[in-house]
């Protein structure tokens, strides 16, 4: 009777799940990525593999390292995506995410950082949710003062996961002095 018990704990959970899902693709302008074993279609059309271990074409996956690396010497602004490969919602905004990537491309670098891989980078940014993304751009001090050197502004940190127009939004009104979009306040 006990291993029944926790048999229905579970499927009420896995419904729990499965409904917050269905919710939450439902905000995808009424265009549900549609998934299959293997793959998930676009709002394009093109397929994504489910699996986060996979590179993107125009957002790379990097390691802590990396990320420092980056955040020392800048050419361009740069949105992190800080996910893990169990997390339902980081899937489902995964091909959001490379979609913007490409259609920012040259103006934003896109990059990925997988917390399972990376804890102490993740811990170090303070990430509490999945996915967060962090917009981060080059620091520049007011007139005289001093700079010790090249450093990163976090312009914007938001968990939850986003649509690719939503995205591309944020990016424009945080690096390029666009309007700020609408539902994401001032």
């Amino acid at each position: 009777m006990f291993k029944l018990h926790l048999f229905h704990i579970a499927l009420i959970y896995f419904g729990t799940f499965v409904r917050g899902v269905a919710a939450f693709t439902s905000s995808f302008q009424g265009r549900s990525p549609s998934f299959t074993t293997a793959t998930a279609s676009s709002s394009r059309g093109k397929k994504f593999s489910t699996s986060l271990l996979a590179e993107g074409k125009f957002a790379k996956e990097v390691t802590g390292e990396e990320l420092e690396i980056m955040l020392t010497e800048w050419d361009q602004p740069l949105l992190l995506d800080a996910y893990a490969t169990w997390c339902g919602p980081c899937l489902l905004m995964a091909p959001h995410f490379e979609e913007a990537a490409e259609e920012m491309n040259g103006k934003v670098r896109f990059v990925k950082l997988d917390t399972d891989k990376e804890p102490e980078m993740a811990a170090r940014l303070n990430i509490m949710g999945l996915p967060t993304l962090m917009f981060l751009d080059e620091y520049k001090p007011e007139d005289g003062a001093e700079s010790g050197g090249p450093s990163a502004a976090l312009k914007n940190k938001i968990e939850g996961a986003l649509t690719k127009q939503s995205i591309i939004e944020l990016c424009n009104y945080h690096f390029f002095d666009g309007p700020m979009p609408t539902g994401f306040g001032n």
